[in-house]
C-alpha cells in the first residue's frame, strides 16, 4: 500500500510540474503576443502615415494594377531640399524598379541626376533632375515616363534628413569603402568627412556623404550608384536583425516621419511577402550608357538611343508591356561636344 501510494503521490508531483511549466510557458507566450499586438498595432498606425502621399496618374496606363497580381513600377526619389529650407528642392538620386509577382524577379536602374532630357511642357533639353523643382513629383513622373516609355504606378520620396534620420535608428551601418576620399556633409557650415578604404561603420550623416560623393570618384555617377546600392542593402540588413521585432514601432514612426509615398499599406505588406523568396540572382541592376557633354557651360550626361530602346525593351517586357516601337524620340548630341570627366564639369 505505501508503495502504490508513493507512487501516487510522484506522478501527481509531475503532472503539477508539467502543469505548471505549461502555465509559465502559456503566460509568456500570451504576454509575446501582446508585446508583439501592441508593437504590431503602433506599427501599423505609423506606417499607414507613410502611404498617404500625393496621388499621380500615368500617362501610359489604361488600367489601375493590383500589387501581388500584377508587374509594377516604382519610383524611387531621394529629394534635395536642405537649401531650400525644406521646400521644393531637386531629386539627388533616382531610381526605377519594377517587379514581377509570377517570375519574383525585380530589375532597377539607377538615373543620372545630369541626364539630358526634355522636360515636358518646357522648351529645350535640361538635367533630369530639374524636373521636380519645375513642377514636383507628377512632372518628374511624366518626365521619366516620357523619357524611358515605361509607365509609373509608385512613388517613395526620402529627403536628406530622413535618409540620416533612417540610418540613425537602425544604429549605423557597416560598408566596404572602395578607396580613399572625402565629402563634404550637408549641413551649414559644410564638414569634411574623410573615408578610408576597408571596412567602416557609418552614422546617418557619414552614410549620407559616403552616398552622395561622385566629383572624387573615377567612375563618377556609376561609381556614386554602387555605394548607394551598398548603403540600401547594408541597411535592409539592418531591418532585417532580430531585433527589428522588438523596434518595429521605433522604426515605422521614423519611416512614417521621413518618407512618403501612394503605395497603400496593404499593398506594400502584399509587396513585402514576396521579398524573402528574392535572392541575388533575382535582381538585375540595369545602367544606362552614354556620354559626358558640356553644353553651354553646364555639364551632362548625354543618354545613347541605342541603349534608352534596350532599357525601355527590358522594363516593358518585365511588366508584361508590348515592346515598344523600333524608333526613340531621344536625341543624341555629337561627341564634338563630349567634355573631359566629371570631375572637372560643373554640377
Amino acid at each position: 500500500m505505501n508503495y502504490n501510494h508513493s507512487r501516487k503521490m510522484a506522478k501527481r508531483r509531475r503532472k503539477r510540474k508539467r502543469g505548471l511549466i505549461a502555465r509559465v510557458l502559456l503566460l509568456v507566450i500570451i504576454v509575446a503576443l501582446i508585446f508583439v499586438g501592441y508593437k504590431g498595432v503602433r506599427t501599423y498606425l505609423e506606417l499607414n502615415k507613410a502611404t498617404k502621399g500625393e496621388d499621380i496618374s500615368s500617362n501610359l496606363r489604361n488600367e489601375k494594377v493590383t500589387i501581388s497580381k500584377d508587374p509594377i513600377s516604382i519610383l524611387f526619389l531621394g529629394i534635395e531640399n536642405y537649401s531650400t529650407g525644406g521646400k521644393g528642392g531637386r531629386t539627388d538620386s533616382m531610381i526605377l524598379a519594377t517587379f514581377n509577382p509570377k517570375e519574383e524577379t525585380i530589375k532597377t536602374m539607377s538615373i543620372p541626376r545630369d541626364t539630358y532630357v526634355s522636360i515636358p511642357g518646357h522648351d529645350g533639353k535640361t538635367k533630369i533632375n530639374h524636373a521636380y523643382s519645375y513642377g514636383g513629383l507628377q512632372l518628374t513622373v511624366d518626365t521619366v515616363e516620357q523619357f524611358l516609355n515605361v509607365p509609373i504606378d509608385y512613388y517613395v520620396t526620402v529627403d536628406f534628413n530622413g535618409f540620416k534620420n533612417i540610418v540613425d535608428a537602425v544604429g549605423g551601418i557597416d560598408v566596404e569603402v572602395p578607396f580613399d576620399f572625402w565629402e563634404n556633409t550637408d549641413t551649414s557650415p559644410r564638414k569634411k568627412l574623410y573615408f578610408t578604404k576597408g571596412p567602416m561603420h557609418l552614422d546617418g550623416q557619414q552614410a549620407l556623404a559616403y552616398s552622395r560623393m561622385r566629383k572624387r570618384d573615377p567612375r563618377g555617377d556609376f561609381g556614386r550608384e554602387e555605394r548607394q546600392q551598398q548603403v540600401i542593402q547594408s541597411i535592409l540588413k539592418e531591418l532585417k536583425s532580430p531585433e527589428t521585432i522588438v523596434k518595429m514601432d521605433k522604426y515605422a514612426k521614423v519611416i512614417s516621419n521621413n518618407i512618403s509615398t501612394n503605395m497603400k499599406l496593404s499593398g506594400g505588406i502584399s509587396l513585402a511577402k514576396h521579398l524573402p523568396n528574392i535572392n541575388e540572382n533575382d535582381l538585375e541592376t540595369i545602367k544606362i550608357k552614354g556620354h559626358d557633354a558640356t553644353i553651354n557651360g553646364i555639364y551632362y550626361y548625354v543618354p545613347e538611343e541605342e541603349s534608352v530602346r534596350e532599357i525601355t525593351s527590358k522594363f516593358r517586357v518585365h511588366l508584361g508591356l508590348e515592346k515598344p516601337p523600333a524608333t526613340n524620340t531621344t536625341n543624341s548630341i555629337n561627341s564634338d561636344s563630349s567634355s573631359e570627366n566629371e570631375n572637372s564639369t560643373n554640377q
